[in-house]
């Protein structure tokens, strides 16, 4: 395993748990809320943890860091959640050094999301990049592989129509709409929370089925009334959600709640009623299947969804990948640098040393000793020497380790403290 001079800590770990091997039932077990996400930074750096990001969607909850073992991450995670360490084990993914670098280049670039090319994770990426970096969590290494990542996806949605098309969640939500009811733009619709998913909904609800008939419910009426001026949509209290439903012939619940907050107790309808539920946790409680007025979908339903649209974005995947390789390259190009970086400093001081020495005594022979000449001279040839081994250790065709070990041997340097990755 290779080694570099970037952590304290032995290894870089991606733990965590998807929609590929986790129900919405588990996901909703793993799930952080913010004031979670901020006690779990606050215990890893209680727990001398260095550098850490957490993300938690709705298709995912991952934890990038650095620990000399995975568990410590793990644990965190069931500390701040619902989930327990066995339930984990069961559904989740653990990778390490290069791998860990290549899911979170997958992750951010879209080619992991649940609807292919859905890009709304790096937004998440970087606000839990932000957050940790402010809880002084943050070190270069994560921080450069950050970046590195948001220019991988930046690139991918310019140069590849991999993100071509309004497949998101939000959007499937309005397509299984449009297959699944008729005469759309005369019927009632209400959502129900205003969210990031709820927003982006609304928008393709107001866009795609030309719907005067939307209705907007929030816990904070503010914030629907927010979204709600943009489109110019009706506003009700939170209290008259029983009231909003049973006028409603499609509830879209997208509440950000930690429980059910519509259950069949709630449902006083004497109509048919789709819900569809793009939360996780569910936030629809399953029993008003009982009802038979009810039919319920769940964002894992809507997310299967296929058409043209996906399948033609199923062609840019190898050229989404060849950027991704290419950018991964330049990243691992940097952490060759990090590599000997420290021994080439190492070589510098060292030559400094000779040189202080060798000026020390030549001041002591000569009585017009041009000090500002001869500081000049020895720290442009300490230079020189120093690019020269560099430009060495970066050549393709040279054992890195071999000529470390070599360098280190011959001038006598002190062995630096490295990490592996």
């Amino acid at each position: 395993m290779q080694k570099y001079n970037i952590s304290r800590s032995n290894y870089f770990y991606a733990i965590g748990l998807s929609y590929k091997k986790a129900d919405a039932h588990i996901r909703g077990h793993f799930s952080l809320d913010e004031d979670s996400k901020l006690k779990l930074l606050f215990q890893a750096k209680q727990n001398g943890l260095e550098s850490l990001i957490v993300i938690s969607t709705c298709n995912r909850t991952e934890i990038y860091g650095f620990a000399q073992h995975p568990y410590q991450l793990i644990q965190l995670l069931c500390d701040n959640t619902e989930g327990t360490v066995e339930e984990f084990q069961k559904v989740a993914y653990i990778h390490k050094n290069k791998d860990a670098i290549t899911h979170m280049f997958r992750v951010g670039s879209g080619l992991d999301s649940q609807i292919l090319g859905d890009f709304e994770i790096i937004s998440q990426l970087k606000a839990s990049a932000r957050i940790s970096k402010n809880h002084g969590l943050l070190n270069h290494f994560t921080e450069r592989l950050v970046n590195a990542v948001i220019q991988a996806s930046k690139r991918i949605k310019t140069e590849t129509n991999i993100s071509s098309g309004a497949t998101s969640v939000s959007f499937a939500s309005v397509q299984y709409i449009f297959q699944n009811v008729k005469d759309i733009p005369h019927k009632n619709i209400l959502l129900f929370g205003t969210g990031k998913i709820g927003r982006n909904t609304c928008e393709n609800l107001v866009k795609h089925t030309k719907n005067e008939h939307i209705t907007l419910i929030n816990r904070t009426k503010n914030k629907a009334e927010k979204v709600a001026g943009k489109f110019n949509l009706l506003v009700k209290d939170y209290a008259n959600l029983q009231e909003e439903i049973s006028k409603s012939d499609i509830l879209i619940v997208a509440t950000g709640a930690h429980r059910p907050t519509i259950d069949k107790h709630i449902l006083q309808i004497r109509k048919p009623l789709l819900i569809l539920d793009l939360s996780i946790p569910k936030n629809v409680n399953e029993n008003v299947e009982d009802l038979e007025l009810v039919s319920l979908v769940h964002l894992d339903h809507l997310s299967q969804i296929t058409d043209e649209t996906l399948e033609m974005r199923q062609t840019h995947i190898p050229y989404a990948e060849a950027i991704i390789e290419e950018v991964n390259a330049e990243f691992n190009n940097w952490l060759e640098t990090r590599k000997f970086a420290p021994t080439i400093r190492a070589l510098k001081h060292k030559l400094s040393d000779f040189a202080a020495s060798e000026l020390e005594t030549q001041r002591k022979k000569l009585t017009d000793f041009n000090e500002a000449q001869a500081e000049l001279i020895s720290n442009n040839i300490i230079q020189k020497i120093t690019n020269h081994f560099a430009h060495h250790l970066k050549d393709d065709g040279v054992s890195t380790d071999e000529s470390l070990e070599l360098i280190k041997k011959v001038f006598q340097l002190e062995e630096l403290s490295i990490t592996n990755v």
